[in-house]
């Protein structure tokens, strides 16, 4: 699904409107009746007071036909409209003139109104602020938005929380409980900085035109289910183990040999047909008892990775679990980068090794996925002002190098050299150690399988987010752990052959 700027989405408007033959009083009366319909649908009850807040341009519009809709329907409505200009849009000034359809009024809140009184279990509607909102506002207006905030009813806010920025950083905005978008996500929904502004996201389809939107070209994209299934290539009915590829996981070090044992399970579960990890001898014992189906290789150190030698050749190679940052390590890792032309999977400390001697970073192959937590990245691509930032400069690193980089957060962030795709899968039970070195071991497998780069990412990052989505209605957010992904894992699998 792709994500569009507030440049293009006004402009799919105007053009939805001329191929449709319609008035933008028409698509407006169409996106509100959606909401609309959300709205009785988990509020139904005749006794559910909502007080409506509209701005005086086409959001503000939007909130106005809900309110006159609602209205219709016999429920208890209150409208309040917010000039924050002297300019009503033509289409506000319509829809207000038809609250007296109705019989609605409506008070005007300025800067010198008295706040109206609210009860915690009124809904509040927020449709002050649209896509348009690209200054910050007036100080009058921040403090009701602080008014809003500050009542405990929930709050549902028209395509975009009023206030938020869909482009650069923000400051003050609407909490919303949920968010009804309109057609396609936004960028700003799935940023770590507005997690107080966003808590639920559900896409309302109100028929914009899909040849234009497919005319348009856009960088982001969200992968839901439907693009994560184009993506994925089942397992063949002549398939064996000699055709699903063999992933090479190399490292471990003395104390942190889990590591291993979960990126090499979750590489078999993931669907590759064999699966060796290149580990120190400290960790043979634990590699053959923990995990039968796995082949082992072991360094000459008993503690740590000193060398990297193999007398195979393997379709995808994992690397950085576990393997510390021992000097004797880094100097194993620099001869294999200068040998080895398979693209790599580097997680972990291999990224860290790579940080601290960024000259080598020009020797990791083309296509090769890096898979940092938000401290690593900060040590690859340096600091960030904002999440806006972090992403430009995450895209340029990955232009730069030739690179697949992940943004790990709730809403991961895979990064290729021009798109940029938001995951839309998993929870906070997946905030524990090891889920890393899980997701590390899924993506070498699916390399292994023969998956380009960005697919193995994509693949990887979603199933990985389904178990935990799948799991935590069986045990909740504390009782999970990095072992529970690979367990859940054929059931991620499941649903996307269902």
């Amino acid at each position: 699904m792709k994500i569009f700027d507030a440049k293009n989405i006004k402009l799919i408007d105007k053009l939805t409107i001329n191929k449709q033959q319609i008035n933008s009083l028409d698509l407006m009366e169409r996106a509100a009746l959606q909401a609309f319909l959300w709205i009785v649908n988990h509020f139904h009850e005749k006794k559910t007071v909502f007080h409506i807040f509209c701005g005086v341009g086409n959001n503000g519009g939007d909130g106005l036909v809900i309110a006159r809709m609602l209205k219709q329907n016999y429920f208890d409505v209150h409208v309040y409209i917010v000039p924050f200009s002297d300019k009503f849009s033509v289409d506000f000034d319509s829809n207000l003139e038809r609250l007296k359809e109705c019989n609605l009024t409506y008070d005007v809140i300025n800067e010198t109104a008295v706040f109206p009184d609210i009860s915690e279990n009124h809904i509040i509607i927020d449709a002050i602020f649209g896509i348009g909102l690209t200054h910050e506002m007036d100080l009058w207006i921040q403090k009701i938005i602080q008014k809003i905030n500050y009542h405990q009813s929930f709050t549902i806010s028209i395509d975009v929380p009023s206030g938020l920025f869909l482009e650069k950083k923000t400051i003050l905005a609407i909490h919303s409980d949920v968010v009804l978008t309109f057609q396609f996500p936004k960028l700003a929904f799935f940023l770590p900085d507005n997690e107080h502004f966003v808590s639920e996201i559900v896409i309302l389809d109100i028929e914009w035109d899909y040849h234009v939107m497919d005319d348009i070209a856009t960088h982001f994209f969200y992968s839901d289910l439907v693009e994560i299934k184009k993506r994925y290539n089942p397992v063949g009915k002549f398939s064996h183990k000699g055709t699903q590829g063999h992933a090479l996981l190399i490292g471990g070090c003395f104390g942190k040999m889990g590591t291993m044992v979960l990126a090499s399970q979750a590489a078999l579960r993931s669907g590759c047909g064999l699966a060796t990890v290149l580990i120190p001898k400290c960790g043979y014992e634990i590699l053959q008892t923990s995990s039968p189906e796995v082949m082992v290789i072991t360094d000459t150190n008993y503690h740590k990775i000193t060398s990297i030698n193999f007398d195979f050749a393997p379709k995808a190679i994992g690397i950085g679990m576990g393997i510390g940052q021992d000097l004797d390590t880094q100097i194993a890792f620099h001869s294999f980068l200068l040998s080895n032309k398979l693209p790599l999977v580097i997680d972990a400390d291999a990224l860290n090794i790579l940080s601290d001697n960024l000259e080598w970073i020009d020797l990791v192959p083309k296509n090769s996925i890096l898979t940092p937590h938000p401290k690593e990245l900060e040590r690859l691509i340096g600091s960030w002002q904002d999440d806006f930032e972090k992403i430009e400069k995450t895209i340029n690193f990955a232009q730069k190098y030739h690179l697949v980089i992940l943004i790990k957060g709730a809403y991961t962030l895979i990064i290729d050299e021009k798109n940029v795709y938001i995951n839309p899968t998993g929870n906070q039970a997946l905030a524990t150690g090891g889920s890393g070195d899980v997701l590390a071991g899924m993506i070498t497998s699916l390399r292994a399988q023969g998956y380009q780069s960005v697919d193995a990412a994509l693949l990887g990052v979603y199933l990985h987010g389904k178990t935990a989505d799948l799991a935590v209605k069986e045990m909740g957010y504390e009782g999970f752990i990095a072992s529970d992904i690979i367990k859940y894992l054929g059931k991620a699998f499941l649903e996307l052959k269902n």
